[in-house]
């Protein structure tokens, strides 16, 4: 067995301090295979058949949740994946996917099962290292409890000394953050919720700080194995590693500078690391000197908040874009199904419930493009400003160098704004976008009201259409159900509303060269973000969980078409504004239908039927009726006009021979 392959075993973690001996057995045992980013190694649901040690790259550690993937954990070099395998035989509770390309120590059930017989030390070496690998996690795991009543740290007891401008502080060993994290963890408890909880804002703030980094490095301001193992951490952080120590709290004071020294120092352990130094060791990578190397939280922090939100907002579009498409195939299932449409929750004219199906995914599928003009706005950046958009610190080339860096790591064509100083205090972005989204979610809550009316009953209410019963909707009341999808989906809308008021007065709150509500982590971040991923879930749970299931009531809706006196507005063309209100007013009064009733002639219109009808007869050659008729009608029509009333003191009844209508007069 080469020798090359028990020197790789030595450096990884997971099997660290194993003798001589075992790692003999054990690399005779493994299988070296390389892997690619997106590559699955398990899945979950699948009996266990893999165990492997992650010798390069990066592996996330997935679970379906509800119809979508959750990352549980990113996991790198010296760590296990499948360590089930050596405690039991249930099937995999997660899946393990490739993020970053790299090589595994590969080791199947087989394989193991020889290790066993031939090496039962080593098996035991495996499994005691196995229970010890799940007890990280899962003190990684309480670390980010942080805030919801758990003390701060990762649970070893083992403390480093860091100290910054207010002194020395003891930070538990095994974090990768420092001391202005530890203080800013303890001085912002407020909402509980810690930058973790958005994935894209850590990814974005790794992704300036890697941008920055090259930047530096191309204008020679950093050593090259500095920049090169910050970049290595960013990416790491990128492909969702480490998130666990990103712990400040969305809303804090300082205008972002915890959250940012939250970036730093995290970067700036890692990388350490990977230099083969200790954490702390600040002297060969430090947070300020080296990560935040010509920046400044004026412009990290506006940046990473857009990026994120860019990110989160194409996320919020394609979930809009499905949603509109389910209410379109609905709109196209119920083409053919009459009913009564409704003003003022008024009968109006009748259409179809195809066509306002089809209405409510064409008004949302606006919006998708309005969110894309959005993303538009907030890919200009302030990369380069440093303190308060003066540039101070930097050199004049880096804001074109950052910014083409920024563009590659992420794929966005990023443009700097053309005023720096304007860019750093301007929030005007920010409430553009908010305005958009409370837009969307304006939008959505008019729709759910619209499918709780629609579907109310089921007896006494309107009923025309089904939505999908989710739970019994009452502890006293044997079966009710209620729509609880729409109304969760008014909620958030609403939340999304009041959050735009907040947004707007933080965006006015700021004084002079800085906005210190907005470079972001206080206030407006944590309400676009929050918000943004808010409206996404709910938007996934209104169309898997109501749109798609929602049923018609054709016959009830035939049946209030019927009876409605909406229909007599389609007469209009025919018999008139008059004549229609007259018959819609006899509806009403009689309860009878529109159809069951016919409209009394207008004596005009009576007079130009009969003249009509007159001329036709002379034309064709028609016989005539008999004088004597014609000139009782003469003598009665005579006597109307004179005032005079015939012999029998009223006017005759009868049916009229010119166009046959009963007429009735006195």
């Amino acid at each position: 067995m080469p020798n090359a392959l028990i020197e790789q075993l030595r450096q990884l973690t997971f099997v660290a301090g194993l003798p001589d001996q075992l790692l003999w057995h054990l690399a005779k045992a493994v299988e070296v295979r390389p892997f690619a980013t997106d590559d699955v190694f398990f899945a979950e649901g699948e009996p266990r058949t893999v165990f492997a040690i992650v010798v390069a790259g990066g592996v996330a550690i997935e679970k379906s949740h509800a119809g979508r993937t959750v990352r549980v954990a990113s996991l790198g070099p010296g760590e296990a994946i499948g360590e089930g395998l050596l405690l039991d035989d249930t099937v995999h509770g997660t899946t393990a996917r490739g993020v970053i390309a790299g090589e595994l120590l590969l080791l199947t059930r087989e394989s193991l099962q020889k290790v066993t017989r031939e090496s039962p030390q080593l098996y035991a070496a495996l499994v005691a290292r196995a229970a010890r690998a799940i007890a990280r996690r899962l003190r990684a795991a309480d670390a980010t409890l942080v805030g919801r009543g758990r003390a701060l740290g990762f649970g070893t007891g083992r403390m480093r000394t860091e100290h910054d401008l207010l002194g020395e502080r003891e930070v538990p060993d095994d974090a990768l953050y420092g001391v202005q994290t530890l203080r800013a963890t303890e001085n912002f408890p407020i909402s509980g919720v810690p930058l973790r909880e958005f994935p894209a804002f850590v990814r974005a703030l790794a992704a300036v700080k890697i941008a920055a980094t090259r930047a530096n490095a191309e204008l020679g301001l950093l050593p090259a194995p500095v920049a090169d193992a910050i970049v290595r951490a960013g990416e790491e952080v990128r492909a969702g590693r480490h998130h666990e120590h990103f712990l400040v709290d969305m809303i804090q004071g300082g205008a972002g500078t915890s959250t940012n020294m939250n970036a730093n120092e995290v970067l700036a352990n890692r990388a350490l690391e990977l230099l083969g130094r200790s954490r702390g060791a600040y002297d060969t990578v430090h947070p300020n000197e080296h990560v935040n190397r010509s920046q400044s939280t004026n412009d990290v922090y506006p940046t990473a908040i857009r990026l994120a939100l860019h990110e989160e907002i194409e996320t919020l579009r394609d979930e809009l874009q499905a949603l509109a498409d389910a209410l379109s195939a609905k709109g196209a299932e119920f083409a053919h199904l009459v009913k009564m449409g409704r003003t003022q929750l008024q009968d109006a004219v009748p259409m179809t419930l195809g066509r306002e199906f089809a209405a409510y995914g064409n008004t949302l599928r606006e919006d998708v493009e309005r969110l894309r003009e959005a993303q538009a706005l907030i890919r200009e950046i302030n990369m380069g400003a440093t303190a308060i958009g003066t540039g101070i610190t930097a050199d004049p080339r880096f804001a074109e160098a950052v910014r083409r860096h920024l563009s590659e790591v992420t794929g966005l064509p990023l443009i700097t704004a053309p005023d720096l100083v304007e860019a750093t205090s301007d929030t005007g972005a920010f409430v553009q976008v908010s305005g958009v989204i409370k837009r969307t979610a304006t939008k959505v809550s008019k729709l759910c009201n619209d499918l709780r009316l629609l579907s109310s009953g089921p007896r006494a209410g309107l009923g025309e259409i089904n939505l999908p019963p989710m739970q019994p909707g009452s502890s006293i009341m044997p079966g009710k159900v209620n729509p609880v999808i729409p109304e969760v989906v008014n909620q958030v809308c609403f939340d999304l509303i009041g959050g735009d008021v907040t947004v707007t007065m933080a965006a006015e709150a700021g004084q002079l060269q800085l906005n210190v509500f907005e470079p972001i982590e206080p206030i407006i971040a944590y309400r676009l973000l929050g918000g943004i991923q808010q409206l996404t879930r709910a938007l996934a749970v209104l169309r898997e969980r109501c749109i798609v299931g929602i049923t018609a009531n054709a016959d009830r809706m035939r049946r209030y078409v019927e009876e409605s006196i909406g229909v007599v507005t389609a007469l209009l063309p025919t018999i008139g504004y008059e004549r229609a209100t007259e018959v819609a007013k006899e509806a009403m009064a009689t309860g009878r239908g529109v159809t069951e009733i016919r409209p009394h002639p207008r004596p005009r219109t009576h007079g130009r039927r009969l003249i009509a009808r007159a001329r036709a007869r002379g034309r064709s050659g028609a016989p005539r009726r008999p004088a004597t008729r014609g000139a009782g009608r003469t003598a009665t029509a005579s006597a109307r006009r004179s005032g005079e009333r015939p012999e029998n003191g009223a006017f005759a009844c009868g049916r009229c021979g010119a166009c046959g209508t009963i007429r009735k007069s006195r």
